[in-house]
Formats: C-alpha cells, sequence, structure tokens
C-alpha cells in the first residue's frame, strides 16, 4: 500500500505543479501539458526501484489508460488535453507504456526505460524546444516540425540510450546511435500523437533485439 501511495503522492505533485505553472501563464497550454509529458518520466524508476510487480504496475496503467480515454469524451481534466490541436497522445502514451511493462518490465527493464525515457523527455523536450526557439521548419504530415525541435529529439535520445546501453554493458556501441537516430526519424511522424506510440516501442524493441541480445 505504501508503494502505490509513493507512485500517485507523485503524481499528484506533477498535476498540482502543471496546475499551478497553468494559473499564472494561462496561454502556456502546451507547455502545461509538456510539464505533464516530462514529469510522468521517472516514475518508471520509481516504481522499479520500489520493486512493484508487474501485474500491479500493468492493473495500474490499465485504470489509468481507461480515465484517459474518458477523459477524451468528458473533459474531466481538461489540463491533460488542453491543446488547439487534435490529438490522441496522451492515450497513446499510456498504452505504449502498457505494452512496454507486459514486455519489459521483469525481462528486460532497460530497454523499457529507454523507450519510455526517449518518449518522456527527448520527444517532450523536443516539442518545447521546437514551439519556442525559431529555427527552420517544415510540414511533414500535415504537423509542423523544426530544426532545432528534431535536433534535441536527437541529442537527449542518444544521452537517454548511451547512457542506459552504457550503465548496461559498461562499453560503447554504434547501434546506440542507429537507435537514437530512428527514434528521431519516427518522431517526425506525429499525426494525431502517434509518435507517442511507435517511438518508445521501436525504441525499446531495437534496444533490447541489438544492446540486452
Amino acid at each position: 500500500m505504501i508503494k502505490f501511495a509513493v507512485i500517485v503522492l507523485y503524481l499528484f505533485s506533477i498535476f498540482l505543479i502543471s496546475a499551478f505553472f497553468k494559473k499564472f501563464n494561462e496561454d502556456s497550454k502546451e507547455i502545461v501539458r509538456k510539464i505533464i509529458h516530462i514529469g510522468i518520466g521517472p516514475l518508471i524508476p520509481i516504481a522499479q526501484f520500489l520493486k512493484i510487480d508487474q501485474n500491479s504496475a500493468l492493473i495500474f496503467t490499465g485504470i489509468v489508460s481507461l480515465m484517459v480515454l474518458i477523459n477524451y469524451s468528458y473533459k474531466l481534466f481538461p489540463t491533460i488535453e488542453d491543446v488547439e490541436r487534435k490529438s490522441y497522445g496522451t492515450l497513446f502514451y499510456c498504452i505504449s507504456l502498457f505494452i512496454l511493462i507486459c514486455l519489459f518490465w521483469d525481462k528486460d527493464p532497460y530497454a523499457l526505460i529507454t523507450g519510455f525515457f526517449i518518449m518522456t523527455f527527448g520527444d517532450g523536450l523536443a516539442g518545447l524546444i521546437g514551439k519556442n526557439v525559431n529555427s527552420k521548419s517544415w510540414i511533414f504530415f500535415k504537423q509542423k516540425k523544426s530544426l532545432f525541435g528534431t535536433l534535441t529529439m536527437f541529442l537527449i535520445s542518444s544521452i537517454v540510450v548511451f547512457s542506459i546501453g552504457y550503465t548496461k554493458q559498461s562499453s560503447l556501441n554504434l547501434n546506440y546511435f542507429a537507435i537514437a537516430f530512428l527514434a528521431t526519424v519516427l518522431e517526425q511522424f506525429s499525426v494525431l500523437g502517434i509518435d507517442n506510440f511507435i517511438v518508445p516501442i521501436t525504441s525499446a524493441l531495437c534496444f533490447n533485439f541489438f544492446i540486452t541480445n
């Protein structure tokens, strides 16, 4: 019970921070959403540290996914989806986490954390930098992408893969670069927020196949 209380308390603190930020920054809807997106990143390592079992993690993630699905219809928590564009990114976010937990919670937690961190920190920071720093941009499948945002995605993804990969292998591997590059390419496909699904799943699978095995 204490373990789940820690998880709930952490999640509550992230939502509290986002709500506080929104109160004083009414025009920064995307930033508020990204605070949640990035803030949830450490949740998996915390749960692993607390030794929460796989079934409990799946049940918890499944409940959150159901709440997000309901929220799309009833807007019980408008902060989560308070963006100008139509996106199912939060739902894809939850579904991808559910799949990662199912595949790698016990089998390969390094791959799970790699995929999840690339999504939370890489994609999250790329969105913030891309929207708030002027740079060359282009339209890809009706979604605006920027040079600085894309470079941020590659840099953060590289840091994630190299640091976790080195922790596991104590050596450098060119496959680290390939995984980070692939994640950056896939992040370009962000129609309806689908990148929140394909980026973490593909990154984790590649890490497991090329680094772990």
